[in-house]
């Protein structure tokens, strides 16, 4: 059963909310953010509205599965209203408990919608002359997917201590590849400080 929906997956999918609709080509932003690779199937564009630093509005788009549709919608719909700072350290795992859960093998697609929020809120902050605000020194492993070595952390401090642990967890190295190396270097290295 561990591989079924969740009924508010479901309904985030079936209905996504706050999703760029073709006719929607005007949507003023404040913020625009896109991650992911299309070589891959996945990539994510998020567009937000900010006023005083809080999120007033947002629309998104993705190619991506129904895990990835779902989650990005129950977090278009967790921002509204939300404080920037705040909005900018949601994290994966936040919005697969705000979805009772997701199935193992999907926990990466939620992924896309966090990183492509924190990009728009970077472009906010930079064109308000706040460039690099919020951003945490991290170093990008996989070029493909954005994906940085906080993030192979953070997944392996959440039980992604092998390769394919990390890839389920992450989607590293799914692009190119070229990253699987060094990827594993840093789980080496991981393995040693935290055991």
């Amino acid at each position: 059963m561990d591989w079924l929906y969740s009924d508010i997956v479901k309904k985030h999918f079936s209905d996504p909310q706050n999703v760029l609709l073709e006719d929607e080509n005007t949507f003023p932003t404040d913020g625009k953010g896109q991650t992911g690779n299309i070589k891959c199937g996945d990539q994510m564009l998020m567009m937000l509205q900010i006023k005083d630093d809080i999120i007033t509005d947002v629309r998104w788009k993705t190619y991506g599965c129904a895990s990835a549709i779902a989650s990005t919608s129950m977090l278009s719909e967790t921002i509204k209203g939300m404080n920037i700072r705040d909005a900018y350290n949601i994290k994966p795992e936040d919005l697969v408990k705000k979805l009772g859960g997701l199935p193992e093998n999907k926990i990466h697609c939620s992924v896309l919608g966090d990183k492509a929020l924190r990009a728009a809120i970077d472009d906010y902050l930079a064109k308000n002359g706040r460039a690099g605000m919020f951003k945490v020194d991290a170093v990008e492993i996989c070029h493909c997917l954005g994906i940085t070595d906080k993030d192979i952390e953070n997944a392996f401090k959440n039980g992604a201590k092998t390769w394919e642990a990390l890839q389920n967890a992450t989607k590293a190295g799914s692009g190119c590849g070229e990253c699987k190396e060094k990827c594993m270097e840093i789980l080496h290295e991981l393995n040693h400080i935290y055991g």
